[in-house]
């Protein structure tokens, strides 16, 4: 499965199945957080086979069931962290999609288990993704039309409609899609709206955009 089909593929979803995940899927998904880390000087960590953070009463008022496995999205304190973690959070969202797994963004609606990952001196977690089988493979989102979100017209370059179109498939904070997306002379501006999460969101739409656009067609202003 390629990036994009991965992008249209992927819905949330918050009930899992029992199904163990294999060694080899593991395997994969470790070697692409490590390679995040990397590029990303993060302290993204996979918690297999934990049940308790999902087993509060928010989880379940969020309608979360099963979920045993999820990615801690860890980092040094900045101003950037927030959209980092956004950016390589998707990046392993996507991947987990071509191993066959599902995925949800958490914010709030789980809790913190001592020991199930580490948060190092100058750290902190932003927001957690779940893992596994899903249930079902979950629903497409409403989407904004491409002028509600950039300058997009049907005089801009082909890529940048192109990348447009992937962000507006990339999970925002309550499906609000509070972005903007600017082209002036081959140079895109990303901007985030207002409210919660807003900068985790604006890293995933980011990455979206950089699929659907191409980065060699591009510079970020």
């Amino acid at each position: 499965m390629e990036l994009m089909e991965a992008m249209k593929a992927r819905h949330s979803v918050r009930q899992y199945t029992d199904k163990p995940i294999g060694a080899d899927i593991l395997h994969a998904l470790q070697e692409e957080i490590a390679a995040c880390n990397k590029e990303g000087n993060l302290h993204i960590q996979l918690v297999t086979d934990e049940p308790k953070a999902f087993d509060s009463f928010m989880a379940h008022y969020g309608k979360f069931s099963g979920v045993t496995n999820y990615i801690a999205l860890v980092g040094k304190k900045s101003d950037r962290l927030d959209e980092l973690c956004g950016y390589y959070g998707e990046r392993l969202v996507l991947k987990a999609q071509q191993l066959g797994l599902n995925t949800c963004w958490v914010a709030m609606t789980y809790k913190k288990i001592r020991g199930a990952f580490t948060i190092g001196a100058g750290e902190k977690l932003t927001v957690v993704i779940a893992l596994g089988y899903g249930k079902t493979q979950g629903a497409a989102h409403k989407s904004k039309a491409p002028e509600a979100v950039s300058n997009a017209d049907s005089s801009s370059p082909g890529w940048f409609r192109a990348g447009v179109e992937a962000a507006l498939l990339a999970p925002t904070a309550m499906n609000q899609q509070k972005f903007t997306l600017t082209c002036a002379n081959g140079r895109v501006t990303a901007k985030a709206g207002t409210g919660f999460y807003s900068k985790v969101d604006l890293g995933i739409v980011k990455y979206h955009f950089e699929i659907g656009a191409g980065r060699e067609n591009f510079d970020w202003a």
